[in-house]
């Protein structure tokens, strides 16, 4: 079971925490949900926006690598804390990019009861997260670095991280081949089974000329 399931969903209430925290009745929970989509994408959106294009510097060397790792959402009755958790904040921390944010979230939200409070939060250890890895290896597929290389160097970064092993896997049309595949690439333990032991989990698409590649990467942190 632990093989095919989310690693995340398994573990929810155990090693792995809700992102969201609210309470709603039955017939307003949908409302909710759809508002916490828009907080997400309309974050995310405003990153890509705003990005600058370093096209021949690498992840830990670019300033312009915005990657946000995940986002909290705290609802009370007159307020809605937005905890952006990030690896590199420096395009959030010039002048006017939290107040910008925050113009926009009220646009896409709607809500003239409630104010926002967004808070940013650097990750103490950014190649702990799978979200940062996938990004650094669809950064070097978009500048046709080889994909085995690409898989390599972001396993050769997670030992800045201290972690217990790590497993990469991506399928698609890899070098331009016409029939799609999948490589993999894994070092150390990957306890899937074990309920106790903590795992971070993205999927993550890549857009490259050739196609759209997948990429999965499974991150064991500990064991609780």
């Amino acid at each position: 079971m632990g093989q095919k399931i989310n690693p995340l969903g398994f573990r929810l209430g155990t090693t792995q925490n809700h992102h969201s925290f609210w309470f709603a009745q039955p017939k307003n929970y949908s409302e909710g949900l759809q508002e916490d989509k828009k907080i997400r994408n309309c974050i995310k959106n405003y990153i890509q926006k705003n990005r600058k294009k370093g096209s021949n510097r690498k992840i830990e060397a670019d300033s312009s690598s915005e990657v946000i790792t995940h986002i909290e959402i705290q609802k009370e009755i007159d307020t809605i804390h937005v905890i952006i958790h990030i690896g590199f904040p420096n395009l959030l921390k010039k002048k006017g990019a939290i107040e910008e944010l925050e113009k926009d979230l009220q646009k896409e939200v709607n809500s003239v009861n409630q104010r926002l409070n967004i808070a940013i939060e650097k990750v103490k250890e950014p190649y702990r997260q799978p979200n940062i890895l996938a990004e650094y290896i669809a950064f070097q597929l978009k500048n046709r670095v080889s994909f085995r290389k690409a898989m390599k160097k972001a396993i050769e970064l997670t030992k800045k991280a201290d972690i217990k092993g790590v497993k990469i896997k991506i399928a698609g049309r890899l070098a331009g081949k016409e029939i799609a595949r999948a490589e993999c690439i894994k070092k150390g333990r990957l306890p899937l089974q074990t309920i106790r032991a903590k795992i971070d989990y993205c999927c993550y698409p890549i857009r490259t000329i050739y196609g759209v590649l997948g990429v999965k990467i499974w991150i064991f942190v500990e064991e609780e």
